[in-house]
């Protein structure tokens, strides 16, 4: 066996102890100075070395001596005596060696951890936070809308991990959201598919944990990963996961339910933004009443159970609140009924569905004001026409939308899409999407070119819907449908058309510059489900309710004339206007005068949850916002 010399074994046991980093260094270091300065402090004791007509130094005087010179090399500069000098000039030169170097160990171990710090890589010690796995533009609104749920609630963390550098997260949350009072934001850079990353912000004691999607195939690939992960990592709470995730394609909605089980809501981002843009295309100003109930800023949904209403009806229960807007009922059994039958019976542990400003402002009312009945009106709708529908621009929702849009017009009705790719890469036919109540043509065009939109004859279509391309930067996305937009508008104008134009904008902050092409209404799908993600991470069973609102079975909101109801002759109160719309089987929430439409400032002239007994005067063009079947 080949003999390894001393030195090499001295050699390699120096290089391992080098290898353990700043804190083995520092501590090492440490105690050779301390070593250092004790054994020369016991040599002078010793050997009697003092200065120069000075007696003996004692240990203590001796020990404080050597450790003056080691510290400060100008403090040999009043020794006497050259034994005492040369003594201490030596101990000087060990001070510069050892502490110089462990000074230096500790200024270099300090700077590592301030850039350790800066990365991002720290541990996170909160409990009962929320967590954000992942990074994009909803971003801003999503915790915008959590610190407006959590306003009440003092030192809540929001913790965001994603792989993006943690300074830079910092600097657009701080440039972008400003100081956000009552909210501690934590950055981490990791990747929400590792365990140790996950370990990192602690999200085994997080209350919630949201997932953000990336955009892309491969998106939906990571958000069943990033489950795996957190799944692997044990509860250290006695609630299970609340974890909402968001997916783009149903086909991975099986994959992610098998790992998440009862611990994860999913919203299907892009099967949700196609029901919205379909319903705001179809009736106007329905973006802005999603806009308000998503919002924690204004109505919002809560379940409250109400025990002098046990025993009564639903119908009862619309009319039992002054603040408040029924829409629904929880069984006892958790499963969700929206605009049940008015005689449905409300059974002990059911809870009523109500839209409030707060969960503190659901009282019943003493007292219903008297009805107008002579007021209510008895003449049925009538039945729903064939519609013709232009839809203008192209993005991978496109046949969704198609199909979604087909569940909602009448018999005869015809989809055109107008859109630069190709006819031969194009497959949008009636037979391939399995449309029921619509024909669907395909024209090629640049969508941005007015020659091409003059000459698509807008004056047979009743809805255009100008749709964004996702697959752009979300600014150049919204210029180019900025000036479609335009162009349609000036062309319905110049023809005298009144036709309802909606266009899909991807920043919020471009939907100022919209308006000055006054469309009908905005649909701001990324903010919408951004502000629904927020809603179920703060309460997990509204995600139930929001699958039913946006579904084309079960009922739906819809606004309908306010004159197919009650009288506009003469005020009357809402709670008038509820009687009315519940005779028809239906839950009125709200109303929209139509001469404010168009007012920012009087949210586009939406009026959800109004006091019931308050006296209304309508026009004949006004609406009445109610939950229907249709």
């Amino acid at each position: 066996m080949l003999k390894i010399p001393s030195s090499d074994r001295l050699r390699y046991q120096f290089d391992n102890f080098m290898a353990k980093g700043p804190i083995a260094l520092i501590g090492g270091l440490a105690l050779v100075s301390l070593a250092f300065i004790f054994v020369m402090s016991v040599l002078i004791t010793v050997l009697g070395i003092a200065p120069e007509g000075s007696d003996r130094l004692n240990p203590a005087e001796a020990l404080w001596g050597v450790l003056m010179r080691t510290l400060d090399s100008g403090t040999v500069g009043g020794d006497t005596g050259w034994i005492f000098r040369l003594t201490m000039l030596f101990v000087t030169f060990g001070g510069i060696f050892l502490v110089s170097t462990l000074i230096g160990l500790l200024s270099s171990g300090i700077d590592a951890k301030l850039e350790s710090l800066r990365k991002g890589r720290s541990h996170v010690i909160e409990t009962d936070h929320i967590v954000i796995l992942g990074w994009s533009f909803q971003i801003f609104v999503l915790i915008s809308e959590l610190a407006l749920a959590n306003a009440n609630r003092a030192n809540t963390c929001i913790v965001i991990l994603s792989e993006i550098d943690k300074v830079e997260m910092e600097e657009t949350l701080q440039s972008t959201l400003g100081k956000l009072p009552k909210i501690r934001l934590v950055c981490r850079t990791g990747s929400p598919n590792n365990m140790a990353d996950l370990g990192m912000v602690n999200i085994q004691a997080a209350r919630s944990v949201i997932i953000l999607n990336l955009p892309g195939e491969l998106g939906d690939i990571q958000v069943v990963k990033t489950l795996l992960a957190i799944t692997n990592i044990p509860r250290s709470r006695p609630h299970p996961y609340h974890i909402v995730a968001q997916l783009h394609n149903p086909q991975q909605l099986d994959a992610v339910q098998l790992v998440g089980r009862n611990d994860i809501e999913v919203l299907l981002t892009n099967d949700l933004i196609s029901r919205i843009v379909v319903q705001t295309c179809l009736q106007s100003g329905l973006s802005t009443v999603y806009m308000d109930l998503l919002d924690f800023g204004g109505n919002e949904i809560y379940f409250k159970e109400e025990t002098p209403l046990q025993g009564k009806t639903y119908g009862d229960a619309l009319l039992s609140y002054n603040d408040s807007a029924v829409i629904g009922l929880r069984q006892a059994d958790g499963k969700i009924h929206l605009n049940p039958p008015s005689q449905t019976s409300i059974g002990a542990g059911t809870q009523l569905i109500v839209i409030s400003e707060d969960d503190d402002t659901i009282h019943l009312s003493a007292q219903v004001p008297p009805i107008d009945r002579a007021a209510i009106q008895s003449q049925q709708q009538e039945p729903a026409r064939a519609v013709n529908t232009l839809i203008v621009g192209w993005n991978d929702r496109i046949n969704d939308i198609i199909r979604q849009l087909d569940q909602y017009v009448a018999a005869g009705s015809a989809v055109t899409v107008v859109a630069e790719l190709p006819e031969a890469e194009v497959n949008i036919t009636a037979e391939s999407l399995q449309l029921r109540h619509q024909t669907v043509k395909y024209r090629q065009g640049t969508t941005t070119d007015r020659q091409v939109l003059e000459n698509l004859n807008i004056l047979q279509y009743q809805h255009i819907l100008v749709l964004c391309d996702s697959s752009l930067d979300p600014e150049q996305a919204d210029a180019q449908t900025l000036v479609t937009l335009l162009y349609l508008r000036d062309i319905a104008d110049r023809q005298q058309h009144s036709c309802q134009i909606v266009t899909e904008i991807l920043d919020v902050n471009n939907q100022a510059l919209a308006q000055v092409a006054r469309p009908d209404d905005f649909v701001i799908g990324e903010q919408l489900i951004s502000r629904m993600v927020a809603q179920v991470a703060e309460q997990k069973s509204l995600n139930t309710v929001f699958n039913e609102l946006f579904s084309p079975d079960g009922s739906e909101i819809y606004l309908k004339p306010i004159g197919d109801y009650v009288a506009i002759d003469r005020p009357v109160n809402f709670y008038t206007v509820v009687e009315a719309v519940k005779q028809r089987g239906a839950s009125a929430i709200g109303y929209r005068h139509k001469a404010d439409a168009s007012n920012a400032g009087r949210a586009y002239g939406i009026v959800l949850n109004p006091k019931k007994d308050a006296l209304i005067k309508f026009a004949p063009d006004d609406r009445v916002i109610l939950l229907s079947e249709s």
